[in-house]
């Protein structure tokens, strides 16, 4: 009677934080706020072949030490525990840049093996080598970033004229059928907002999904200011213009979806900044050298590669995931007076 009735308990109830061997309660993390966490991002490494503006310094950054990284076989306790006992049923692999950490699709093939979706974004320079394995690794999704179509803008942005590659990884990721392809573009004005329409353009052609990013204060340099960020209702306005679209309803991701109202596929927009959708957020971060973080734009992380190292079992592990959702914030706070940037850059944070 006592495993029945830990097991009719509703997650959160008095009951759910009965020893997890009687049942297969899931302990789910809510906040203090009532959102459902269920999105688990990591990243495998800060290291990176590029160098985008907005996400590290063009040089001066130090990479983590090999012995500071969580191994494959941690990463893949943290990410079970989460799934197995807390609900998480979505994962996204990042970096850095993820394809530069070695063994990368031993890692996929690990997770692959969780009733997850998972999923991958990169900046798609290696994918013609790599884009085989990770399918076969049991990867069907992914995400590639690429802010400008222009080879000399590319080059500026990024610091390396590598567009031509990151297009071929494009194709080789809808060769393989990974499904969907999304390409991930940060809009920033006076930078790349004349490329909107071109974006939308390339995405239709491509049969790929283009999401829009709204241009965030994560960035290495400081540079980011509100006169800077390139709106979603700008985006949506410049596209439509020229290819009408009709808004999909939203959902909990952090994209706003639209039609293209000729049938020709749809974007996304993640508003970050002018729409903000924190009353909606279900996302964990877990970083390169193993902080657990409740937000893109925490102040405080949690220190689970101690907790991995100290000999911890999933009880101990259970309770820092619950400690840190417990304290997530409502919202990031980006044009209060109030507000503190990460002290760590996107790189080091994880995308």
């Amino acid at each position: 009677m006592r495993s029945r009735s830990c097991c009719s308990a509703e997650a959160g109830g008095p009951l759910s934080r009965s020893p997890p061997t009687l049942c297969n309660v899931k302990r789910l993390l809510v906040d203090g706020f009532g959102r459902v966490h269920r999105d688990l991002r990591i990243s495998v490494t800060d290291r990176c072949n590029f160098r985008c503006s907005y996400c590290m310094p063009a040089e001066g950054l130090e990479w983590l030490p090999r012995d500071d990284l969580l191994t494959f076989e941690e990463i893949e306790r943290v990410a079970s525990v989460l799934v197995k006992r807390h609900g998480i049923d979505s994962i996204r692999l990042t970096g850095g840049e993820p394809t530069v950490r070695a063994n990368l699709p031993e890692l996929v093939g690990m997770l692959s093996a969780l009733p997850v979706d998972l999923a991958l974004t990169t900046n798609g320079s290696t994918l013609r080598l790599l884009a085989g394995r990770l399918a076969d690794a049991g990867l069907r999704r992914i995400n590639v970033s690429l802010d400008s179509l222009r080879a000399d803008r590319f080059a500026e942005l990024t610091l390396r004229d590598e567009l031509p590659k990151v297009l071929d990884g494009i194709d080789a990721a809808i060769e393989v059928g990974f499904d969907p392809v999304k390409v991930n573009v940060v809009v920033i004005r006076g930078v790349n907002d004349d490329e909107v329409v071109d974006f939308a353009r390339f995405g239709r052609e491509k049969g790929v999904v283009v999401r829009f990013i709204e241009f965030m204060p994560l960035d290495a340099d400081e540079a980011w200011n509100e006169g800077s960020v390139f709106s979603q209702e700008e985006i949506v306005a410049a596209i439509d213009s020229v290819f009408p679209l009709d808004v999909v309803e939203r959902t909990s991701a952090p994209a706003t979806r639209f039609r293209y109202s000729d049938g020709g596929g749809e974007i996304g927009v993640v508003a970050s900044v002018t729409r903000k959708f924190c009353d909606s957020c279900d996302r964990v971060r877990l970083t390169a050298d193993g902080q657990f973080r409740n937000c893109l734009f925490a102040v405080d992380e949690f220190d689970l590669r101690a907790t991995l190292r100290s000999g911890a079992d999933d009880d101990e592990l259970s309770n820092v995931f619950e400690g840190a959702v417990a304290a997530k914030w409502a919202g990031h706070g980006i044009g209060h007076v109030d507000f503190i940037r990460p002290a760590r850059s996107m790189s080091q944070i994880g995308g």
